[in-house]
Parts: C-alpha cells; structure tokens; sequence
C-alpha cells in the first residue's frame, strides 16, 4: 500500500531521474476526488497509454472528452520528451481494469490475461500518463520521447520502492478491448528503430532501476568489430612484406 505522491515528491522523484518536464497551471489541485467522492489511492501501479491524437494537451488538462471529465491522466508527454504535470490527484484514464490483473500489479507478478467477469476502478489506484501518439501503429515515439517515459516510471517505481512488475499498459487491465500503448519507437540507448511493447518498457526501467537515478544509458553505437583476415589478405601482406624487403 502506497500513498500517492505529493507535488514536492512528483518533482523531486522526477528531477532526480532526470526528466525534463513542466507543470501545467492548477496541476496540484486538479482532480475527481471531489467530483466523485473518492479518493485517490492508495496507489498499487502505473498505466501507460497513448492519446490517439495529436496536440492533447488542452483534452487531458482540461477539455477532457465526450462523457469523460477532465483531467484524463496525471501527466501528458508530448513528442519533445518534456513532461507536463497534468494532476496529483484522481484522474479520469484507467477506467476499469480486470481485478486479478490489479492484484497481479499489486504483488508484481506476470500479468495474466484479463477476467472481465471481476473489475475495480482502476482510476483509484493507478498513476496514468498519456504520450503523444496517433495510436495507427504507424506514428513513431521519438527518440526524447521515449527516454521520458523510462525516466517517468522508473522514477514512480523508485520513489515507492516498486520494481518494474508494477508498471502496465492500458491494453493490459482493461476489460474494454483498449489496444494503447502501440507504435514504433525512433530508438533508446544505443537501440535502433523497434516496435513498443508492454514487455520492452519494463525491461528498460528495470534497467533503470539497477543503477543510481542519475544513471543514463549509452548513446553511442559501438564500433562495428573487424571483419577476420581472410587467407587471401594474409598472402597479399605477406608478397607485399617480401617484395618491399628484396627492393633493400
């Protein structure tokens, strides 16, 4: 059980994993805690999804969307990596989510395929971040993008002490067949183009959440290893060596 970060931990857990972000005006007050009567958390996750749309900041701040309140996450991530701190508070963007993948998040075991026959409000107890995405699986997540998103939930992992195992996306716990997050990533670290998984981005915070919070991964390719010296280039060096010696 965990108690929802405070915006002085949302800015120190972020700063110290180094990511790059804003915050967006009225973005420690903003929330559906009282609009519903509940209360966000405690906090047992993070849910990652996409925006199936271009320039949503004013959608999941505060124009929401059709028959959903704003704001829809707690934070936004643009195609420029920079953060925007949307809310600290209940948030409109997990829906329900199937409840024995919820409890698989919670004790951060395999997630199972959902049992849509049991749910929770997954807006209770799940962190949500929306990243800049059509959502066509043709759109690309840019290189800055990406390194955010890493960033974001390593540093919501590390600050309760969670391991990657809490991390899901929406395709995940949903009980209502939501596909996000999906596309093709420009690239991370010293990875070329690839295709995003669920099962990537816990791989890469787990990484993460090896080394320091300061820690940032390679960005250089390594250089290409020789190619073995054939036997034909060792007798060529070898007719070059004689013939330079009998010009002595």
């Amino acid at each position: 059980m965990s108690n929802p970060m405070t915006p002085a931990e949302w800015r120190a857990a972020l700063k110290a994993e180094g990511v790059r972000f804003t915050e967006f005006d009225g973005w420690t007050t903003r929330g559906r805690d009282a609009a519903t009567g509940k209360s966000f958390g405690p906090v047992h996750g993070s849910l990652n999804h996409h925006t199936a749309g271009a320039d949503s900041l004013h959608a999941v701040t505060t124009g929401g969307a059709p028959n959903l309140p704003p704001p829809l996450c707690h934070a936004f991530l643009p195609k420029t990596g920079v953060l925007v701190l949307v809310s600290c508070h209940r948030a409109n963007h997990a829906g329900l989510a199937a409840k024995n993948v919820m409890d698989a998040i919670t004790a951060e075991k395999k997630l199972p395929k959902q049992d849509k026959s049991s749910t929770v409000d997954g807006n209770d107890q799940l962190y949500g971040i929306e990243t800049e995405n059509l959502g066509n699986g043709k759109d690309i997540y840019t290189r800055a993008q990406y390194d955010t998103w890493v960033r974001y939930n390593a540093a919501i992992c590390r600050h309760h002490k969670w391991g990657s195992g809490s991390i899901a996306g929406h395709l995940e716990t949903s009980v209502e067949g939501k596909v996000d997050p999906l596309g093709p990533v420009e690239g991370y670290g010293t990875r070329a183009k690839f295709t995003f998984t669920m099962g990537q981005l816990r791989v890469d915070v787990d990484e993460r959440l090896k080394h320091a919070a300061s820690w940032s991964p390679a960005t250089s390719m390594p250089p290409a290893p020789k190619p073995p010296v054939t036997t034909e280039e060792r007798l060529t060096s070898l007719e070059k060596r004689v013939t330079a010696l009998e010009k002595k």
